[in-house]
């Protein structure tokens, strides 16, 4: 019974919690997006000095709320605008691993140390992806993109921006909200009733096989980066590694196969085989790397 009680607080407090850190961020940086629109990404992404459109590329990712899938739209978007090709793939990788809330509940959760290594090797690699798919040709397996819009940047909105950006917040939120429950459930349930023993005996920090396994499985879960962060929380709080962590987070937030499948309508094979092989490269890299170091 008093397992049971421990359960159910965990699974309370952090549901709230983490609710109410989402809506508060994604209003936050829904009201900044109000004023940065496809158009202006594509400008800034468009720089004569090319190596500071592969790091704007990935500061913009770092700055949209959303997860793998939600990138796409934005990704079709400007490729049919020509944007360049480097920059945009950057933006694709950075966008679903550094958004600004996963950042913050990452800092939340697991610290700021880890948080900061964290930020500082996926901006590395978003950059490198973006330089090496471009060094290796790849943009010729862009599939021909064309995207009706439905509104200029013209348009005229007369609703005040507070308002829209809480409906952003809670359009955001509201699709994500049983994957958060999934996430705080499996968190709670493992911080409740998965012995400690167990998780050091098959997942502990000194064992490195579980980086790249971690990495594997974190692709077909399917399951938001803010809601694999509980999990997340109670694995290490359990004594897994931090690395293998690190991987799960990255495998699951960066593909997807739903995201997938999205690609394979923008990217021809080649470019989709090396989307998952990048993914996978960034997650199993930054879990040694974390693992090290932490």
């Amino acid at each position: 019974m008093d397992a049971f009680l421990q359960f159910l607080i965990t699974l309370l407090t952090l549901f709230v919690e983490l609710t109410l850190l989402f809506i508060l961020i994604s209003f936050l940086v829904s009201w900044l997006q109000r004023k940065v629109t496809e158009e202006r990404i594509k400008r800034v992404l468009d720089r004569p000095n090319k190596w500071s459109g592969y790091l704007y590329g990935t500061g913009l990712g770092a700055l949209t709320p959303f997860c793998s899938c939600s990138t796409i739209p934005i990704l079709a978007g400007l490729l049919s605008s020509k944007a360049p090709f480097g920059p945009s793939m950057s933006f694709l990788i950075a966008s679903p691993l550094l958004n600004p809330v996963i950042v913050i509940l990452l800092w939340t959760l697991l610290g700021w140390k880890l948080t900061l290594y964290y930020v500082m090797i996926v901006g590395i690699f978003s950059m490198l992806i973006g330089v090496v798919w471009t060094t290796l040709g790849l943009k010729e397996s862009v599939k021909e993109v064309k995207v009706r819009k439905s509104k200029s940047e013209g348009d005229s909105i007369t609703a005040p921006k507070w308002e829209l950006a809480l409906q952003d917040a809670w359009s955001f939120f509201y699709p994500l909200l049983p994957f958060l429950l999934i996430g705080v459930f499996i968190g709670a349930f493992i911080h409740g009733f998965i012995p400690q023993d167990f998780i050091v005996k098959y997942a502990g920090g000194d064992k490195l096989w579980t980086i790249p396994i971690a990495s594997v499985i974190g692709i077909p879960m399917y399951i938001r980066g803010e809601a694999i962060l509980p999990i997340a929380d109670a694995l290490v709080g359990k004594g897994m590694g931090i690395g293998a962590v690190i991987a799960l987070l990255i495998g699951g937030a960066g593909a997807s196969i739903p995201e997938v499948i999205l690609l394979s309508k923008l990217f021809k094979k080649k470019l989709v085989v090396a989307f998952v092989v990048s993914i996978l490269f960034v997650a199993i890299s930054t879990g040694f790397i974390v693992q090290v170091i932490l």
